[in-house]
């Protein structure tokens, strides 16, 4: 029998992964689930993923460049004159609204970095990604403590359930970048 010429399977392997990932959780990942999922021949998985971790590592950059397309659309990168901390909040609110299953699967994949060390400087890239996307609007350290928060408020609003507070957010980078807060009465602070 002839072998079929199937440019895309590599990326279709990847892509049933995240489904399954979404759908079944880390735990559910296997090259015989994704294979499935791709509905190509087991041998496929292996041939192009030889380790379930390398499987993985595909799955959670394919996953990240939906946040990283969402923040590079945002007018935040693209304006000078944007309310960077604003813009931003409601990026990541828009996300987590619009988005909520990808936010979730991007949490699941990152997060298996705990136990999968081989997932660790893939779940670093972003911040990275995050450090260089806002290059020209402020320096690298406050880049990447303005991609740590927004890390930490992604995930307590994906894992305790709580409703996003764009204010409290745009509060705390304003806070980070340097630009005028609130004060409890409301007024402008310096």
């Amino acid at each position: 029998m002839a072998r079929r010429y199937d440019p895309d399977r590599r990326g279709r392997i990847v892509e049933a992964a995240i489904r399954v990932v979404a759908r079944d959780g880390i735990a559910g990942v296997s090259h015989r689930t994704v294979a499935a999922e791709a509905d190509v021949p087991l041998g496929s998985t292996t041939y192009h993923f030889a380790s379930l971790d390398e499987l993985l590592v595909a799955a959670l950059r394919r996953a990240d460049d939906g946040f990283a397309a969402t923040v590079r659309g945002s007018a935040a990168l693209t304006d000078p004159d944007c309310d960077l901390a604003a813009e931003l909040a409601r990026t990541v609110g828009g996300w987590l609204a619009d988005d909520r299953a990808d936010a979730e699967l991007c949490y699941e994949l990152y997060l298996a970095a705990l136990r999968r060390p081989a997932l660790r400087p893939v779940a670093g890239e972003w911040i990275e990604r995050v450090a260089v996307a806002l290059a020209h609007r402020v320096d690298r350290e406050t880049a990447r403590a303005v991609a740590a928060l927004i890390d930490g408020v992604c995930v307590q609003v994906l894992v305790t359930g709580e409703t996003y507070d764009e204010e409290r957010v745009r509060e705390a980078l304003r806070r980070i970048i340097g630009g005028e807060t609130s004060s409890p009465g409301g007024a402008a602070a310096g």
